[in-house]
């Protein structure tokens, strides 16, 4: 029987690793308590969150038990790592809105069922911290000096750090102690940009207890080219339905580059790496079935297989190889609605530009059309007439679509 490690090495998930070998021992014997933490910094979570949980889910599927760590605790000071400015600083009741929206999303790809998995939230222990016991007991273990060349605080210290942000890593490795105690939890994963703080906890763990505790970064979703996947022009990729729909996520799969293509199948579906390999491999014209594979294998985890045969179908009419379904994001407009609007008031109604502008910009560029026909007129009057069948597909640059109903 294969390790866990061996299967989420082979898909390329580990970046890097405290003691790979004893990790790879550990995880071999038997079943082992682990954690990764998410900082509740939005309403919903992302696709860069997204795989994590697909490491978590490998994990559990192979015997062994998460702890999904909510960082109500942790959410109040503001992870610093890749920022180059501090964070808006949210309220208690955003970030317990927030916490909630993560739970229910991640029940979705998690079982929670007794013994298989935890959920904790770090503001049950953080928040009822004494200041001077806390900094006696805790504080002690910490050398600023070291705490400085990590890459998280280095990155910042032109632009300024705060005091605030400078307990984060004093406050995560905390919670791997409190797991530990509480749970028996050994290992702590993450994104490679937390290599700092996990290596920190495992320490912490070490000096206070005596005890082995382990870390291991995934590699963070990136293009071949190494940018950061996940994000478009209108932001980021959310896991929310009504925040990205279920057709522009699955388009975002859909129109990924070329390379990336046998990358995003290893780390974000279930498909064997036999397979994924053989996708991987297609050429030319070929590559494309790869890509619709990809984009309904990982919009069926997010949304459900009913969501994504609807994005399917509808990226299919989009393209005239079949009717149109309902999951091209939709805006509905009355005659009333109409009574004067041009181009540009349209782009700004559909939320397809934030403001008249930016239409305009797109409009002289040539980035809009209206079934096909390119608008090139910023005053292009938008009227009931070009209403055939009752509605009209704005099309944005490549790959954006829209639809507008006449109701």
């Amino acid at each position: 029987m294969s390790n866990i490690i061996d299967v989420l090495k082979e898909r390329g998930f580990i970046q890097q690793a405290t003691h790979e070998d004893e990790i790879r021992e550990l995880f071999g014997k038997g079943p082992v308590t682990f954690y990764t933490g998410f900082d509740p910094t939005a309403d919903s979570l992302h696709v860069g969150h997204f795989l994590q949980i697909i490491v978590m889910s490998h994990l559990q599927k192979a015997g062994h038990k998460p702890i999904f760590l909510l960082g109500g605790g942790t959410a109040m000071v503001g992870d610093p790592t890749g920022k180059t400015d501090m964070r808006q600083m949210m309220t208690l009741e955003e970030i317990q809105h927030n916490a909630d929206c993560f739970m229910e999303q991640t029940k979705n790809f998690l079982d929670f069922s007794e013994g298989n998995a935890i959920m904790v939230n770090n503001a049950d222990w953080l928040m009822n911290l004494q200041y001077l016991p806390f900094l006696r007991e805790m504080g002690r273990h910490f050398s600023v000096n070291r705490m400085l060349t990590a890459e998280c605080f280095k990155s910042r210290m032109e632009k300024g750090l705060s005091f605030l942000e400078f307990n984060y890593m004093i406050m995560q490795s905390y919670d791997f102690l409190e797991l530990f105690r509480r749970h028996g939890c050994r290992v702590q994963f993450g994104g490679d940009d937390q290599w700092s703080n996990i290596i920190a906890g495992a320490d912490l763990i070490r000096r206070v207890e005596g005890e082995a505790a382990y870390g291991m970064t995934f590699t963070l979703l990136t293009t071949s080219e190494g940018k950061k996947m996940g994000k478009t022009e209108s932001g980021a990729i959310w896991l929310n339905p009504e925040k990205t729909s279920p057709f522009e996520f699955y388009q975002y799969w859909r129109n990924v580059d070329d390379k990336d293509v046998e990358r995003c199948l290893a780390l974000l579906t279930f498909l064997p790496m036999v397979e994924v390999r053989r996708l991987g491999a297609l050429e030319g014209s070929e590559i494309n079935k790869a890509k619709e594979i990809l984009a309904f294998e990982v919009t069926q985890l997010v949304h459900g297989t009913d969501e994504a045969k609807k994005a399917e179908a509808a990226a299919k009419a989009l393209f005239g190889q079949g009717p149109l379904a309902g999951s091209v994001p939709t805006t509905d407009v009355t005659i009333a609605d109409l009574e004067g609007m041009d181009i540009l008031g349209l782009l700004v109604k559909t939320e397809l530009t934030a403001s008249r502008g930016e239409g305009r910009r797109l409009v002289q560029q040539g980035g809009i059309s209206i079934d096909d026909e390119k608008v090139t007129d910023i005053t292009f009057a938008i009227t009931t007439e070009i209403f055939k069948d009752g509605s009209i597909m704005i099309k944005k640059g490549k790959k954006g679509y829209h639809q507008v109903k006449l109701v």
